[in-house]
This record gives C-alpha cells, sequence and structure tokens, in this order.
C-alpha cells in the first residue's frame, strides 16, 4: 500500500514532440518575420482598402463597356488630379493658417480665461508648433511618391485579378473551400469598401458645411477649424464636440454673441448629420458600436501612432466580418 502511494506520489514527466517544437519556434520566426515587414503589411492592406472602395465603380463602368484596366486608369487619374489640386491650392494656406492659430490660442485661452493664471510662454511654446506637426505628420503619409504609388500598382493588380480570384483559389482549396473563402473575402470587401465610401463622404460634407458656415461668419483661421471637423468625424460622439471647441474658443474673442452663434452653427450640423446625412450615406453600411471605434483608435494610436490610428477602425471591420460570416458558414 505504502509503495502504491510512492508510486502515486512521483511527478508524472511531461514529454513535448518534435512537432511541438518544431512549430513553436516556426511560430516565432513567423511572427518576428511579421514584425520585420510590418510596412509592407501596412501597404498592402492600404491596397485592399482602395481596391474595396473601387470595386463597385470598376464594375459599374465595365457595364457601360469600359475596359477594366481603363475603368482602374479612369479612376486613377481622377485621384491624382484632385491631389494635385490639395497640394497646391488648399494644403499651402492649410499649414499657414493652422500654424497662426496655434500661436493664437494661447492669447484667446487667456481673453476667455483671465481669472486663470497661465503660463503663457509654456503654453506658445506647446502650442505653437501643434498645426506644424499635425501637417508635417499628414504630408509625410502622402509625400512619399514611391509609396504613394506602390500603393496604387498593388491596388490596381489587386482590381485586376480579382475576377481571376476563383480559379485560382480552386487549384489550392477545391471547389467547395474557394466558394466559402470568396464568399467570406466579398463580404468583407463589401462592407469595408462601403465603410470606407461612406466616412469619406461623411467627412467632407461635414467639412464642407463648416466651411460653409465659418465663412459665412467671418471667422478665421476657417481651413483648419473645417478640415478638423471633417476629419474628426471619424471619432463618434467625442469628435465633433472637440473640432467645435477651437472655433468656439475663437469667436468667443470676438464676442459671445458669436461664440453662441459658432456653437449653434456646429449643433445645427451635427443634428442635420445625425438625421439626414447619416441615415442617406450610411444605409447600406452596418457600423461599428461608437465605443468600439474609440477603442480601436486609441489601440491603433498606442500601438502604431498615426498609422495605427487610420487603420484601427477598417481592420476591426475587416476581423468582425470574418469571424460573423465564418460562424454564419459553420452554423
Amino acid at each position: 500500500m505504502e509503495t502504491q502511494n510512492q508510486q502515486n506520489n512521483i511527478p508524472s514527466r511531461v514529454e513535448i514532440s518534435h512537432r511541438t517544437i518544431i512549430f513553436t519556434v516556426l511560430f516565432l520566426i513567423g511572427l518576428w518575420l511579421l514584425l520585420q515587414i510590418k510596412e509592407i503589411i501596412y501597404l498592402v492592406f492600404v491596397a485592399f482598402i482602395l481596391m474595396s472602395a473601387f470595386k463597385p465603380l470598376v464594375e459599374k463602368l465595365e457595364h457601360f463597356r469600359v475596359p477594366r484596366a481603363m475603368a482602374i486608369f479612369m479612376i486613377y487619374i481622377l485621384i491624382v488630379g484632385s491631389l494635385g489640386y490639395v497640394g497646391s491650392s488648399v494644403i499651402p494656406p492649410l499649414i499657414s493658417q493652422s500654424i497662426r492659430l496655434g500661436e493664437s490660442i494661447p492669447g484667446y485661452i487667456k481673453t476667455v480665461l483671465p481669472l486663470y493664471t497661465l503660463d503663457s510662454q509654456t503654453i506658445t511654446q506647446q502650442l505653437t508648433p501643434l498645426g506644424q506637426n499635425i501637417f508635417k505628420v499628414t504630408i509625410g503619409l502622402f509625400s512619399n511618391i514611391v509609396s504613394f504609388f506602390t500603393i496604387l500598382v498593388i491596388s490596381f493588380y489587386l482590381l485586376i485579378e480579382r475576377k481571376h480570384l476563383e480559379f485560382f483559389l480552386g487549384g489550392f482549396m477545391g471547389l467547395e473551400g474557394s466558394k466559402r473563402l470568396l464568399l467570406i473575402l466579398h463580404k468583407v470587401e463589401e462592407r469595408l469598401g462601403a465603410w470606407v465610401r461612406g466616412q469619406l463622404t461623411l467627412a467632407f460634407v461635414i467639412g464642407f458645411a463648416t466651411f460653409i458656415g465659418l465663412t459665412l461668419l467671418d471667422i478665421p483661421y476657417v481651413l483648419p477649424l473645417s478640415i478638423s471637423a471633417g476629419i474628426l468625424e471619424i471619432v463618434p460622439t467625442i469628435g465633433p464636440i472637440i473640432s467645435a471647441i477651437p472655433a468656439i474658443l475663437v469667436a468667443l474673442t470676438i464676442s459671445p454673441i458669436f461664440a453662441l452663434i459658432v456653437a449653434a452653427l456646429y449643433f445645427l450640423i451635427q443634428q442635420a448629420e445625425n438625421h439626414l446625412i447619416v441615415p442617406f450615406v450610411m444605409k447600406t453600411v452596418v457600423g461599428l458600436p461608437p465605443l468600439v471605434t474609440i477603442i480601436a483608435l486609441l489601440i491603433g494610436a498606442k500601438l502604431s501612432g498615426i498609422e495605427g490610428a487610420l487603420l484601427a477602425v477598417p481592420v476591426v471591420v475587416t476581423v468582425e466580418t470574418i469571424i460573423a460570416e465564418y460562424s454564419k458558414l459553420k452554423s
């Protein structure tokens, strides 16, 4: 009996198979490789987003007997021409107005809150380069000509070869497996493309409406204020409030009545967006909950800075769609 108890107390030996060791080593090597090529992964994912956004338009042009390659080139010419116009006519005054706004904010704060003792010099040192740094980062994202054209080339080939993907996958996965994968991929493309087009439309409409309203009110620094309103549209609930604060602060230095009018302008634009623009623009898009969007933006910014914040929501949309569609196929 004692001998049996002693045998039971002997710890069993844990054996690790060679297959487990090989799998672990290969997994760590793959993870290291992904970290080394993360910039390339960014480029490919951005190209996939562009492909998802352009695909419906390319297919519509094909219905009018426009060759697929020609349809893609037509879209690219429109994009490059628009970017050239923005770069030559909008960005220079945008940067100068942003720098002046950053330099003026400490004085505005001191005017609006005269009872508080503020270290004006410290605030100026922190805020003066704010606009310049923001737009240096923004320009840096698009000024890399090699990366920009690499994205266009990758998205071009993704659009061209998309029609042959079923035949290509069938040779590797079989007919049934390729159909399942293509069904998931089609849903990802559909939802991601609709989300991108919807967000860009909302940003343009809100930015343009803010620009018109602030111009009619003769509020200074209209370009950075209106563009920030369009960009922050991606952040639900909080974004419009944050974009309104600088405009109200600037208007408050003119007169309290002007500040109230500007606040009313932002409120009316927001109400029009919620009740008219969003239902019309985003009717085909299954949006993310606001909390999920905010957390995704924070995590993306923490992990990869501006690039991570820009790609955070598309990544979440893609992953959520894949999981949802895969669960439907399994059930």
